[in-house]
């Protein structure tokens, strides 16, 4: 079967429950800009949220790529050393999360305070448990991505998503008071939980089929290889997160009450939920293309696939650029509290800044192939160094303006360094002619289509939708023939 369409078709299985986790998600912001009238206690969400992005990172441990990478290094018929390899990755990360539970659980109301939850520590105890449950569950689900067992990934999936729904729709319909909003955000907390045990509860059988036999030997190279990959991971997480966090803390100290900051972060969020779209194609594509780089890279026609790969990753992600952004005035409509509107204007720099981060992503298997996961690791803290910087200067003056660009400018700074890097230590000729031909074309439409306003929406929605199908006729016209 052709490489490439092995891939896309993983792909579309193992992205399909990610997708349509975050397209629900996509969805409940509706429900969860209606019921939290005040966009600060949407605020509170998404800061707590915001550093589950960086637990997810510091506790997994970069041990799904290092799975898959010294399973690639196994004999194809020594079974034993792959149950091994799993075997000393699982341990490693149950290890870790116990440890880190019970010093949370231990100090949760100096961790609350210390978050500006100084009321709230139970939402620092749910919070931790989620995120262990599902770091402690990541290894199983990597293992059957590995093994190919897509429908089994994708069921279980599918399963915790369609928990969590249900559970977010009958908590905040049937017992959320908006007198009281710190109850919904309980409640948000409560359904995540319970749908991430489904995980664990679905796997048991797997669970009970592994061999704790730890080599501290293998054991010890494989934290070697993912230690830098925690290190570009968490710095990674610093450009996706660390913008609510600081727009919190920043606005806080510069003399705005804790209300009005966690206010411009609960807009934010929201309006970065419209970005989403990209990333929802960005994580459907990743599932699938990490083990299948790495099993290409014993091809000898490796770099023509990546090269193939990343045309038609190029030209997908625009293609999502410019659906959303000509289609604001639709997409606006899934936040229901028009007091979040006065964010809009930031989706377009969040959409291009993610194209900008697939392709970067698309990329980072040269340092992975290689071994040099160093590179992954300085690029990764050079960006983060990047947003700290550019968000601490301008947030006083420009609020979450400055979040957005420093999200744009630092993920363009990271895929062109990466690129450099790459064309040093492990070379693949990228098409550069169709980068820039997909990209600039995509930018030009987008700015020619924003000046497009007639009176009449429906001849509005017409000729910028016409746009789009010009960007699909010219990438159909240039791909057709291969």
């Amino acid at each position: 079967m052709n490489p490439i369409k092995k891939l896309f078709g993983q792909a579309a299985i193992y992205g399909l429950p990610s997708i349509l986790g975050r397209t629900l998600n996509f969805l409940l912001v509706p429900l969860y800009t209606l019921v939290f009238e005040n966009p600060s206690d949407y605020g509170d969400i998404s800061i707590l949220y915001a550093w589950v992005a960086f637990l997810v990172v510091f506790l997994s441990f970069g041990m799904e790529t290092t799975f898959f990478r010294y399973l690639n290094l196994a004999n194809d018929e020594d079974h034993s050393q792959k149950e091994k390899v799993f075997g000393n990755s699982f341990l490693t990360i149950i290890a870790l999360n116990a440890l880190f539970l019970l010093v949370v659980l231990f100090f949760n109301q100096e961790v609350a305070d210390a978050l500006l939850f100084h009321e709230h520590n139970e939402f620092i105890v749910l919070l931790v448990l989620i995120v262990c449950i599902d770091s402690i569950s990541s290894l199983p689900l990597a293992k059957l991505r590995a093994e190919e067992k897509a429908k089994k990934f994708a069921f279980i999936q599918f399963t915790s998503i369609f928990v969590n729904i249900i559970l977010n729709l009958i908590f905040l319909f049937a017992f959320f008071d908006k007198e009281r909003p710190s109850e919904g955000v309980l409640f948000i907390l409560f359904a995540n939980l319970i749908s991430s045990l489904v995980k664990p509860a679905m796997l048991y059988k797997d669970f009970l089929k592994i061999k704790f036999a730890f080599d501290f030997k293998l054991a010890f190279e494989m934290v070697k290889y993912s230690l830098p990959l925690v290190f570009a991971g968490f710095a990674g997480i610093v450009n996706e997160t660390i913008d609510r966090i600081l727009l919190e803390r920043i606005l806080f100290t510069s003399g705005k009450t804790l209300d009005e900051a966690k206010t411009e972060v609960g807009i934010y969020s929201a309006v970065y939920k419209l970005a989403m779209l990209v990333t929802i194609f960005l994580q459907a594509y990743r599932y699938a293309a990490e083990p299948f780089f790495f099993k290409q890279s014993k091809n000898e026609d490796r770099n023509k696939i990546y090269v193939k790969t990343m045309n038609y990753f190029i030209a997908g992600v625009c293609l999502v650029f410019l659906v959303v952004s000509l289609n604001i005035d639709i997409f606006k409509h899934f936040i229901q509290n028009e007091s979040y509107w006065v964010g809009l204007g930031v989706v377009p720099i969040l959409l291009l800044a993610n194209v900008f981060l697939g392709v970067y992503y698309n990329q980072s298997i040269w340092y992975k192939l290689s071994g040099q996961t160093k590179f992954g690791a300085f690029i990764s803290i050079g960006g983060a160094f990047l947003t700290i910087l550019i968000n601490v200067i301008f947030i006083p003056e420009y609020g979450f303006w400055a979040c957005a660009w420093a999200t744009l400018i630092v993920y363009a700074a990271q895929m062109i360094a990466s690129y450099l890097l790459g064309q040093k230590y492990y070379p693949i000729k990228y098409n550069l002619r169709k980068f820039f031909l997909y990209l600039g074309l995509s930018i030009l439409l987008f700015f020619i289509g924003s000046y497009i306003n007639f009176d009449n929406s429906m001849i509005n929605f017409i000729i910028k939708n016409l746009f789009i199908l010009l960007f699909l006729g010219t990438v159909y016209s240039l791909e057709k023939t291969k």
